[in-house]
């Protein structure tokens, strides 16, 4: 038997620590919280991204009944943007969530799995890593691309 380890590499800032253009995409994300439509989970989360270009998109989670048809704050964004930018990749994703009584999380939240993978194929598609910024109150976990976070990756090499 053969074991491997997989390490990822976070950085943890406190938010007064990030640079300027990095709070500022943190509180776009924050913002888009406040336009989140979750009357079930009553879990308010909120994603921006900084395109190569400077511009930024903001999006947030969009409950439904029916379950399956909700959608989440990455991915409402990242489609938006691709959509709206194909030629601009991703620089930076932030992504910030409050509670049901409309507090931001003391610590970051982490994007679901369906989430990730399409992070990983927005990462494909644009030929460049982004960096995530995940927000918590307490700190801002800083990631070098969805590999840190999607170490065994499902991706086209995969079907090969």
């Amino acid at each position: 038997m053969e074991e491997l380890e997989i390490k990822t590499h976070v950085r943890v800032y406190r938010y007064e620590e990030l640079a300027e253009e990095d709070q500022r995409l943190v509180d776009e994300a924050r913002e888009a919280t406040r336009r989140s439509y979750a009357p079930y989970s009553h879990f308010h989360v909120g994603a921006a991204v900084r395109l190569a270009n400077g511009t930024v998109v903001s999006g947030s989670n969009q409950e439904n009944a029916a379950s399956p048809s909700s959608l989440c704050a990455e991915r409402t964004t990242l489609y938006y943007a691709n959509s709206q930018y194909p030629d601009q990749a991703i620089d930076t994703l932030a992504i910030a969530a409050r509670d049901e009584h409309g507090k931001f999380l003391r610590s970051p939240i982490t994007p679901c799995g369906a989430c990730r993978q399409v992070m990983l194929e927005t990462e494909a598609r644009s030929g460049k890593k982004m960096r995530i910024l995940l927000y918590g109150t307490k700190h801002v976990y800083e990631l070098r691309g969805v590999s840190s976070l999607l170490p065994l990756s499902f991706d086209a090499s995969s079907m090969k």
